[in-house]
């Protein structure tokens, strides 16, 4: 699945190439409790269709509502009931200042939010938009309220949506990348519940055996040594790269190449003691320090009791999630700190699966 921006916005240009009326709605402010963050978009055609969201549905109902009827009617409203069909510059539109709003359209006590509704974009600049993070471009769009002019530009790095009397800055981003070193039943979990939340999945595995019973559809697999895979890669901030086969000759590498990268997660599957195996490897043989490897996370996930290859893809595409939204988990969720409060026994030491005696 793409990114849902990305979804959106090539959604609203079909629409529009095909010459139908479309608006674009951005949350721009929220103020207490807000279903949606800023930045959030969504379209809606003139038939009702509906892509995206800026609040957990009922607002989505009441836009869906107002513009429809509108869209339906011919010639100027003038009488009571009636609605002119959306056109012109961008307009503002709050919802939930009121309790009673709030309790109509679903929003937590006290919460308010308010949308800029641009309408009929131009369908050449979304056709380019789409194109430029296609390529893995990161594109602010600014529209100017006065007329809603809108300009395309490259951008640095992600920046939060900007608003004042004059423009609206709104930074679109590429899609979030998910490199996993392993085809095995763990990985074939956690790419499903990556592809879900708008990641770009691939696979990459040498190893014959594994890649011929992949079966989780719209993930790259590969079947290159994984260290040439990370270099070619090339992780950036929106990349993460999860080493899932418990064979260090095959995650070890990945992971040190990583490590040099801007990558946002970079993690490996084991145990607390193959994780120390791990470390103890890399610092004695890749002359590594634990400097070096402090943004190496291991065991991944949170603690959940997991056991079962589902529950632990929950566990870590969870941990994911937390990172890339900025999130500080509590060390009594990480699951070497969990397991050492509970006091739960290190596997059994006499064969290690992933290290050395």
């Amino acid at each position: 699945m793409e990114n849902l921006d990305v979804v959106v916005l090539r959604t609203l240009h079909g629409w529009r190439a095909a010459g139908r009326r479309a608006l674009l709605a951005t949350v721009v402010r929220t103020w207490g409790s807000s279903p949606r963050p800023v930045g959030s978009i969504m379209a809606l055609c003139e038939d009702g269709s509906v892509v995206g969201s800026v609040s957990g549905g009922c607002i989505e109902d009441d836009l869906i509502d107002r513009h429809t009827r509108a869209y339906a009617q011919t010639g100027v409203a003038t009488g009571v009931g009636e609605h002119r069909i959306p056109s012109g510059p961008p307009a503002f539109v709050k919802y939930g200042i009121s309790a009673d709003e709030a309790h109509r359209f679903g929003l937590p006590c006290g919460g308010t939010l308010e949308l800029l509704l641009e309408y009929d974009s131009d369908p050449v600049l979304l056709a380019e938009l789409i194109a430029q993070l296609g390529a893995g471009r990161l594109m602010q769009r600014t529209v100017r309220l006065a007329d809603g002019f809108v300009a395309l530009t490259p951008a640095t790095a992600p920046e939060d949506l900007a608003v004042d009397a004059l423009q609206l800055t709104n930074t679109f981003g590429p899609e979030y990348r998910m490199l996993l070193i392993g085809a095995g039943q763990l990985t074939e979990y956690l790419a499903t519940m990556a592809l879900f939340n708008g990641f770009a999945v691939t696979v990459c595995d040498p190893r014959e055996e594994y890649r011929g019973s992949w079966s989780v559809p719209g993930a790259t697999v590969v079947s290159d040594m994984p260290d040439d895979v990370v270099l070619a890669f090339k992780p950036d901030r929106r990349t993460c790269v999860v080493a899932l086969t418990h064979d260090p000759k095959l995650d070890d590498l990945a992971l040190l190449e990583a490590l040099g990268t801007e990558a946002f997660y970079v993690g490996g599957i084991g145990s607390r003691r193959n994780n120390e195996a791990r470390r103890a490897r890399m610092i004695e043989h890749f002359d590594q320090t634990p400097q070096t490897l402090a943004r190496l996370r291991g065991p991944i996930g949170i603690y959940i009791g997991s056991k079962t290859p589902p529950e632990i893809a929950v566990s870590v595409m969870a941990e994911i999630l937390a990172v890339k939204n900025g999130v500080t988990l509590p060390r009594d969720v990480e699951v070497a700190q969990a397991k050492n409060d509970r006091e739960l026994v290190h596997n059994e030491p006499g064969a290690l699966v992933c290290g050395v005696r």
